[in-house]
């Protein structure tokens, strides 16, 4: 019999963010359908956690984002329409008890402007290899070594100048 890990959620008019709460998760797998049904399953110390949901109302798959992390796996789906939905579930009642609400990137409908912005930096959404990643970061250090050489010799011939 298989576990339920800990699901958070929180929302804005465009967007649905699902935290995992499962660290160490081994063989993760994720299936997000149109119709809003979301399915989640891995391994924990050899125990088997899955997660079969229907969300309230239909999600734009292509645009959707998910990061793996070691700690907790990160979903920011993103709504088929731009509205606020009443509840993350299409079945009314109480939610189950692996449901909880994501106070940390909970954002209350008329004060969605005010906190547009969250900060996301640290995850990785992308599916680049780690060789183009490492690449990138070497390139921007050498923009950043080449940036501080030329405020260097900028600074020294303004100082001749003089």
């Amino acid at each position: 019999m298989s576990r339920h890990p800990t699901l958070k959620w929180a929302q804005r008019s465009d967007k649905i963010y699902l935290t995992v709460d499962l660290p160490d998760a081994k063989d993760v797998k994720l299936k997000l359908e149109p119709e809003g049904k979301f399915i989640f399953s891995a391994t924990k110390d050899n125990l088997p956690y899955e997660v079969d949901i229907d969300l309230h109302d239909k999600v734009n798959v292509e645009e959707s984002k998910v990061s793996i992390g070691v700690r907790s796996i990160v979903y920011v789906i993103e709504k088929a329409e731009k509205k606020w939905w009443g509840r993350l579930l299409k079945q009314e009642g109480k939610p189950p008890v692996f449901l909880k609400v994501d106070w940390d990137k909970w954002v209350d409908e008329e004060d969605e402007n005010e906190k547009a912005g969250m900060d996301f930096d640290d995850m990785d959404f992308s599916k680049r290899s780690k060789q183009k990643k490492r690449k990138k970061k070497v390139k921007r250090k050498e923009n950043l070594l080449q940036q501080m050489l030329r405020r260097l010799k900028l600074d020294c011939i303004g100082r001749t100048k003089r």
